[in-house]
């Protein structure tokens, strides 16, 4: 089994910083999330020893605290999960309508709302904090407007089609138009 997000973000975070340790993944990981998750001991080294078991990481040091490191073997993973996600082509189940479910709803597309809100809440925070350097900068700005011209043209084609047709119905036909 693949690692999980906490073992994906210790190889990104070793990648990034070299050594790191479970409390500082549990730290980054709630800073990072705005205190919302704040992985306990029982999530973060179990998934540490699943990645050293599985070669992508290695345990150095031993004693109380154990620091670890990524291999070329998690860089690679590392490497592939990024051109997927970059893509957009994951092997990923789609598990929206089981969270409907979960959330108390069998409304998917409020759901998908609901995050698409939060998610334009979040880049509205992202955007309004100071910037790294001026390529990112750039880099930001190109993607914004791609995203707000791709957001905008399929708005457009959402009012089109009128209100959401539900499971397999006809579409209604709206009055005074043949």
């Amino acid at each position: 089994m693949p690692p999980r997000i906490v073992g994906l973000y210790a190889l990104a975070q070793m990648e990034r910083d070299g050594e790191v340790h479970g409390y500082l993944l549990s730290k980054r990981i709630a800073d990072r999330t705005q205190g919302a998750w704040c992985p306990s001991a029982g999530t973060i080294y179990p998934s540490l020893k699943g990645l050293v078991e599985r070669g992508l990481a290695r345990r150095l040091g031993s004693g109380r605290r154990r620091e670890y490191r990524i291999t070329p073997k998690g860089r690679a993973l590392l490497r592939k999960v990024r051109r997927r996600v970059g893509s957009g082509a994951s092997r990923a189940p789609d598990l929206l309508p089981l969270w409907a479910e979960v959330a108390g709803t069998g409304d998917v597309e409020g759901l998908l709302l609901r995050r698409l809100h939060r998610s334009l809440d979040a880049i509205s925070a992202t955007l309004a904090s100071p910037s790294a350097s001026p390529g990112l900068m750039a880099r930001r700005a190109r993607l914004r407007t791609r995203t707000v011209a791709e957001l905008s043209s399929r708005l457009v084609e959402l009012r089109r089609r009128g209100p959401a047709v539900r499971s397999g119905a006809p579409p209604r036909r709206r009055r005074g138009r043949a």
